[in-house]
């Protein structure tokens, strides 16, 4: 972790704080640079939320319909021992030892920690992404290695975090904690112990009272399914992970909020609930994504098969497609067959009037590009080293969600439902652009100049206007006085690839409608999954 002066974390705070004020472009920008800019550094960087402290505490969550799980007692969790008996006022011993000489970094756990589990997480989550958004650099006989699980501290180091790698860690990340936080309200209700604070009336409460029962502990459940799911994903980033989850559990038995046996109970249920996410992960199609040499040459020979011009690489040495296989991935909530069904009809040909239509309007704002159409294009950009599209959409979710106030519960799903369909897509779009194989403008005519980096995959759909589509349509649903921002958003997302010249206008206004119909499939869900 590096250090910042403290003038510039003022000033990256106070930008943080217009969050809470507007959704509107300005905010939304200095998250963005603020996510950039601290982006190793998240405890000093989210400071200024305010501790979690719901109206509406979701008392029947326990009910709600998840996403893997069979049923909220799949997994089993053993009776808490009684609060009279000596193990639990040890317990109650252990909170007031604590208490009695709280440190200053003890202090700062609380303050982090107390905005909420789910969305320390998904900030952490954003971090690590952008730590591992880097594409491997070639070898010297101009190839280029590939990360890989099996020595994930070679060089290059797993992952390259590139958007469908991290559309889908986010989706199992939120996934997962979905399904443990419904978990831990089932429980929670079914043994009905009280909080400490309530057992002892002398225990000082650091953080607002909640009256739900306090076992299982959510915190100690979400860092035991989060754990065990980033293990899985950043697999060379387990010990800042385990730091982190550590801090968490701690915070609660200092706080006044849990007892030890109401955290580590909770650890326990989480990592039951990820080993079924780990299992599905193992067996979902992303290890087989990127393909082989004889699948990207049939994809060239394809596409001049049917008379058009394929996609080739422009990076020197040319470096192979990125993940042409993940249109195979198995989702959440789509079957292939809807994969399928729902892929965009074909682009202009490449020898059509409409097409050289569409590459002289790409032209043209890449030779006039606005004061106001670059700021858009540098604002939407999220390229390397950055917490890609479905990170940028995830940051705005936040913003939003913190000015509703939602219980853990309800942040965790709101969070699924928008990452879920994150993931679906990034399946959905890799389908097109690799059924497709249409070649990026600046491929077609070298004299274009591009305003941002040219992605190493096919231009049709755009990614951009994909993800934001599907993301836009979940947060309209989920917040609906919202929705005319989010929509304006998604818009501004789709156009900045043309703005940039690096889409069609085709590969956006296509690619916004496949998102529209992907997001929904996470809508219809959140209308039967008993939340609403």
């Amino acid at each position: 972790m590096f250090s910042i002066s403290l003038k510039k974390l003022k000033l990256l705070q106070q930008m943080k704080n217009n969050i809470y004020t507007t959704l509107g472009k300005c905010c939304l920008f200095a998250l963005f640079l603020l996510n950039v800019s601290c982006n190793n550094d998240i405890e000093e960087s989210n400071q200024q939320y305010p501790q979690l402290n719901p109206v509406n505490q979701d008392q029947l969550a326990g009910t709600w319909k998840p996403i893997l799980l069979t049923a909220p007692d799949e997994f089993s969790l053993d009776v808490p021992v009684a609060t009279t008996t000596a193990a639990y006022k040890a317990e109650i011993n252990e909170i007031k030892s604590y208490q009695s000489n709280i440190t200053n970094d003890q202090q700062r756990i609380i303050k982090y920690w107390s905005a909420g589990g789910v969305l320390r997480w998904n900030e952490i989550m954003q971090t690590l992404v952008a730590r591992h958004n880097r594409p491997p650099y070639q070898n010297q006989d101009g190839t280029y290695p590939t990360p890989t699980t099996a020595n994930p501290f070679a060089n290059p180091q797993f992952p390259f975090s590139n958007p469908p790698f991290a559309a889908r860690a986010y989706a199992y990340v939120s996934a997962a904690q979905y399904d443990a936080m419904v978990a831990t309200w089932h429980y929670k209700k079914v043994y009905n112990r009280a909080a400490p604070f309530v057992v002892d009336g002398s225990i000082q409460v650091l953080v607002p009272k909640s009256t739900l029962p306090s076992y299982p502990s959510e915190d100690g459940v979400l860092a035991g399914v989060t754990v065990e799911i980033l293990k899985l994903l950043f697999p060379t980033e387990i010990a800042y992970i385990q730091e982190k989850a550590d801090e968490q559990k701690l915070y609660r038995i200092i706080s006044g909020a849990n007892v030890r046996s109401d955290v580590e109970a909770g650890a326990a249920l989480g990592k039951k609930i990820a080993a079924k996410f780990t299992a599905r992960a193992s067996t979902d199609g992303a290890g087989a994504a990127i393909g082989n040499q004889a699948l990207w040459t049939q994809l060239e020979t394809n596409a001049i098969a049917k008379g058009e011009t394929p996609w080739l690489s422009l990076d020197l040495p040319v470096r192979p497609p990125m993940l042409p296989l993940f249109g195979n991935v198995k989702s959440f909530l789509m079957k292939p067959a809807d994969v399928v069904a729902n892929r965009p009809s074909p682009p202009p040909s490449t020898n059509s009037p409409q097409f050289l239509t569409e590459l002289n309007e790409v032209k043209k704002y890449s030779q006039e590009a606005s004061k106001e159409h670059m700021k858009i294009v540098t604002f939407w950009a999220d390229g390397v080293g950055t917490y890609t599209p479905p990170g940028h959409w995830n940051a705005i979710a936040n913003a939003a969600f913190v000015q509703e106030n939602f219980s853990e519960v309800r942040w965790a799903r709101n969070l699924a439902l928008l990452n879920i369909a994150l993931m679906d897509a990034a399946i959905s779009c890799w389908d097109a652009k690799y059924y497709y194989f249409n070649p990026r403008p600046c491929q077609v005519d070298s004299s274009i100049k591009t305003l941002t980096g040219v992605p190493n995959f096919p231009a049709y759909v755009s990614g951009h206007s994909t993800f934001s589509g599907a993301a836009s349509t979940v947060l309209s649903h989920i917040i609906p006085s919202k929705a005319s921002k989010f929509n304006t958003m998604a818009t501004e997302a789709s156009n900045s690839r043309l703005f940039g010249a690096i889409h069609y206008r085709s590969d956006c206004e296509k690619g916004l409608l496949l998102g529209k119909a992907v997001g929904n499939f996470a809508v219809n869900r959140a209308t039967t999954d008993g939340a609403e």
